[in-house]
């Protein structure tokens, strides 16, 4: 219940009556307040010391809920039924006074006395409060129930009661009807019906609600739940798909999202409708569990999830001060805090609370797979269509019902655990999905799939769950068995209850997942299951992320992604090692949350884990090696300078493979794909495939890297034939090929040359001592910014703050000086959103900033710093992920530069500043690298000293280091005390 706050009362309330504040002895404080305030004269106090004792007891109890709450008093759903207890009592003093002020009764009492004074009137709480549970900051939901003739007297009582509630700060949400006009509403909106199955009568006629509850179930009966739970079902899929359809987000909403509270109570909900259940918690009752539906065990279990759900619901209630749903990165470590949650060898306390709560979601999705078909076949009956059975399939000890495939009586998984996983390959392969019995019984019995960690069947059927191809309609090859029947009605391959089940082998990865099976069969996933990463590029638990990279490679390999990622389609075609590619994809990040390099150990993991699984040394071999350098390509193309020869051979070197090249090129693209479809960009793929391409030409024995003066020959002969067939004078040619170093001409294509030969000649002509040009590459996902002008010291940091202050993102830069002193600086840019720089009007913005900043007319500066986080907001909840600074130099990655690496929180400004301060440590800077991963910005730059000598120097390097992370550290402090103080303004 929201409140505003209030003014300090005058007269305090009786503090030793209230002393352990109770619902009863709320009402009787309210009572004798309320009846010392009022005149001798008068029926009920004046209005303002009314709203004034209201508003006081009101803030009382809600302090005394929140402190017994976090002393530990209270559990969650202990202090929701609290608040909702108080709440009524509140609601019907207030309906008391209306009935007074508006002379209908003498007291709530006579409303349906047979001498009243006006007509029938119920007043009943709905929604959440009707179900007798209120968090601190939700919404009340309000019926107000007449008869056709009393509306009009209603309507003066309904006044009176919601701005008296208005007055003391509380949020409504409320509906004036008959009974007629209930049933009409509820028969044409399921929202209107689910919220009127909570109705509780909180004061008036009960004869009038008893008379409302009975037509309500009547046709509520009429109606049949089919339709209802169709209702449900369709309502909680586009929720899920609005809030997050994994439960797995690391910044998960406790309330909406998959595996959260919203989904228990749809669960209530159908049940309500179909067994007749009154709270959530009936669902967990011994009724349930006598219909073996549930062990004692598993609703225990079903208990905690609702207990903790809300506790954590309420935690994040108080510390928020409003009605916040989501457990965003902020609101992490506090709540963990808050509940106890410590670290515990290499896990902090937030990363064990959350780990609790991915495990509690989890929970609640297994009760919605026990729970809801049975719901669904109580309300449906038994499907008339299902597909029956083969002889094959019953020798194999497995049966179907209602088409879905389940253990014959008498299978035991506890005696048999290799049945559990006979059913998923005889399901993977006859495409039957799982009856909810089934799934029951792996949940129940998960612990002894242990027992299957050295069987070679386990291990050949976990490999086909995880790669294998499945043909139409096969049968498990292992077993030799009477072939499948060669007619099969097409309408039985569809699921009866769950028709949108995907087939690939994530979904089978998932299913292994969540009945526990997987971490009893491979213990090393065990310990990512709901492992998160608190920061912000990753957008799923480590368990989740690896679940969706397979289901990447799935789509890859089908083509279904060949136009979003065209380069891993051509890779996958023709490939030799599917079965090693996809065991790397599901053990790159195996050993994530163990401290130290988890490609290193993720490496160990593998060789020791794949002879197990049945796979060959050659495959065993290549997975430890994709597992260990996963991180390679992608480290290399956006961080590293590609067109440095010493680069390409570097990787070559480790790779030594075209195969290796493919499989880790496919890796790489499918594990950035399932951080987030936010990550991938058409940018990132051009980088990775120049790599590719480039390794791959010296794995080939192509034109070798370290034939410098040869490819730069080519690269001049190329481009002096291009603009002779444009017609370009020859004098106009000689003088543009004696212009760059060998540098340029290696760093861009055929057609970039053709326009910096085109932009200089005019320019020159012009003598034009600036010029900046911009070219959108939306191919690319980037837009081109060239600038050709005098080269001064500190070029390169003015144009990033330009850049900055227009609210573009620098991806990746080259900066050359010509021979005669000019400078020509490329720059690709992309804007917030992560693509090219396209309209008109944003094109002109850009250049006209850079030639203003170039030619003095703003300080760049003083603008970024007026300017803070106005163009990429910082939001608070970011602010709790700690970005510490980082300088790291690296002096073997070239033969002639130095490289410096530049780790901290990514904000505008941040390129201007760091290259100011390498500007003041006289520092040429030959190429730019910039990536982001989530707010961590990591910029490396490849630089000269001032005589254009790499720095080896070891004192010279430890003060350039030092420098620019003390520049770092102030430029942060600044940054961060400016956002601070116009937040707090």
């Amino acid at each position: 219940m929201s409140t505003s706050p209030a003014p300090a009362a005058s007269e305090q309330p009786d503090v030793a009556a209230i002393a352990i504040l109770t619902p009863e002895g709320l009402a009787a404080c309210l009572a004798r307040e309320l009846r010392d305030a009022t005149p001798e004269d008068a029926a009920i106090p004046p209005r303002e010391e009314a709203v004034a004792i209201f508003r006081r007891y009101l803030g009382r109890y809600q302090a005394d809920v929140r402190t017994r709450f976090e002393q530990h008093v209270l559990k969650g759903t202990g202090a929701a039924k609290l608040i909702a207890a108080f709440t009524d009592v509140m609601l019907r003093g207030i309906v008391d006074l209306a009935l007074r002020a508006t002379g209908q009764a003498a007291s709530v009492d006579d409303i349906g006395a047979e001498h009243r004074r006006s007509g029938r009137l119920v007043v009943a709480a709905t929604g959440g409060y009707g179900r007798g549970l209120l968090a601190p900051f939700s919404d009340i939901d309000l019926l107000f129930l007449t008869e056709e003739d009393n509306v009009e007297a209603a309507h003066r009582l309904v006044e009176y009661v919601l701005y008296f509630l208005w007055d003391l700060g509380v949020k409504v949400g409320h509906a004036t009807r008959t009974i007629s006009e209930c049933i009409e509403e509820a028969r044409k909106d399921t929202t209107v019906r689910t919220a009127l199955l909570d109705a509780r009568l909180l004061a008036g006629d009960a004869a009038l609600f008893a008379m409302f509850e009975a037509r309500y179930i009547v046709a509520c009966v009429e109606a049949g739940p089919a339709g209802f739970i169709q209702d449900k079902r369709r309502e909680r899929l586009e929720r899920h798909r609005r809030f997050g359809d994994s439960p797995y987000l690391v910044e998960p909403n406790l309330k909406e999202g998959r595996g959260g509270l919203r989904d228990l109570q749809t669960l209530y909900w159908m049940c309500r409708n179909t067994f007749g259940t009154r709270h959530v918690t009936d669902l967990l009752a011994p009724d349930f569990i006598w219909m073996g539906i549930l062990t004692e065990q598993e609703a225990a279990r079903a208990r905690r999830s609702w207990d903790f759900l809300w506790t954590v619901r309420l935690h994040l209630h108080y510390v928020a001060g409003r009605a916040e749903e989501r457990l965003t990165f902020d609101m992490q470590p506090v709540i963990g805090a808050r509940m106890g949650y410590t670290r515990h060898g290499r896990q902090n306390g937030v990363e064990r609370f959350m780990r609790h709560y991915f495990l509690t979601a989890r929970e609640v999705m297994r009760l919605t797979h026990v729970l809801e078909p049975a719901v669904l076949r109580q309300a449906q009956g038994p499907v008339a269509t299902a597909a029956k059975p083969d002889e094959a399939m019953r020798e194999a000890g497995f049966t179907l019902l209602d088409g879905q495939i389940l253990p014959e009586r008498g299978i035991s998984f506890d005696q048999e655990p290799i049945k559990m996983m006979q059913l998923l390959d005889w399901a993977r392969m006859r495409r039957r999905p799982l009856h909810p019995m089934a799934r029951h019984q792996l949940i129940r019995w998960e612990r002894r799939a242990s027992t299957l960690r050295d069987d070679p069947e386990a291990a050949h059927i976990f490999l086909d769950l995880l790669c294998g191809e499945t043909a139409a309609l096969e049968q498990p090859r292992r077993r030799k068995e009477a072939a499948p029947p060669a007619e099969v009605d097409a309408a039985a391959l569809v699921p009866s209850y769950e028709q949108h089940t995907p087939p690939g082998h994530a979904h089978w990865l998932h299913i292994l997942n969540e009945t526990g099976i997987f971490g009893r069969l491979i213990p090393d996933w065990a310990r990512i299951v709901g492992q998160m990463q608190f920061d912000t590029y990753h957008v799923f638990t480590v368990d989740e992320h690896t679940i969706e990279a397979i289901r990447i490679m799935d789509e890859v390999a089908s083509g279904r992604m060949a136009d979003e990622i065209p380069v891993a389609y051509e890779l996958v075609k023709g490939l030799h090692s599917r079965r090693a590619l996809y065991m790397a994809v599901l053990l790159h990040d195996i050993a994530k949350g163990r401290g130290g390099d988890h490609s290193e150990i993720g490496s160990e993991i593998a060789a020791e884990l794949c002879p197990k699984l049945g796979m060959s040394g050659e495959e065993t071999e290549t997975v430890s090696w994709l597992v260990l350098h996963h991180l390679l390509l992608s480290h290399t193309a956006f961080q590293r300078d590609i067109d440095d020869p010493k680069t390409i051979l570097d990787v070559a070197d480790i790779v030594q493979s075209p195969e290796r090249l493919r499989l880790l090129l496919l890796l790489t693209i499918v594990d950035m794909r399932a951080v987030s479809s936010r990550v991938w960009n058409a940018w990132k793929a051009t980088l990775l495939r120049e790599l590719y391409v480039r390794v791959a030409e010296v794995l080939a024995g192509g034109l070798a890297t370290t034939e410098r003066d040869v490819r730069v020959r080519h690269a001049k002969e190329i481009t002096a034939e291009i603009l002779t067939e444009d017609g370009v004078a020859e004098s106009d040619i000689n003088r543009f090929l004696d212009l760059g170093y060998a540098g340029y001409w290696l760093s861009f294509d055929h057609e970039t040359h053709k326009r910096h030969a085109r932009l200089i000649r005019e320019a020159d002509a012009k003598e034009a001592p600036l010029t900046v040009e911009v070219l959108p590459l939306p191919a690319r996902g980037v837009t081109e910014v060239t600038v050709y002008t005098i080269d001064v010291p500190g070029l390169f940091s003015k144009i990033a703050g330009a850049l900055a202050l227009a609210g573009a993102s620098i991806v990746d830069a080259r900066i050359h000086t010509m021979m005669h002193g000019m400078a020509l600086d490329t720059f690709w840019i992309q804007d917030t959103a992560g693509s090219a720089y396209e309209e008109t009007h944003r094109l002109a913005r850009l250049s006209s900033l850079i030639e203003q900043a170039l030619s003095g007319q703003i300080d760049i500066g003083a603008e970024i710093a007026q300017a803070g986080f106005g163009h990429m907001p910082m939001p608070m909840r970011m602010r709790a992920i700690h970005v510490p600074p980082r300088v790291v130099i690296d002096n073997g990655a070239s033969n002639t530069y130095t490289v410096i690496e530049i780790n901290g929180r990514d904000r505008p400004g941040l390129l201007h500043d760091v290259t100011a301060a390498m500007s003041e440590e006289s520092l040429q800077i030959a190429s730019a690298h910039i990536t982001t991963y989530g707010v961590r910005a990591v910029d490396v730059f490849y630089v000269k000293d001032l005589f254009g000598l790499k720095i080896t120097d070891k004192k010279r390097l430890d003060e350039i280091r030092e420098h620019l992370l003390s520049c770092m550290k102030a430029a942060e402090a600044e940054a961060k005390a400016l956002h601070d103080a116009r937040m707090s303004a």
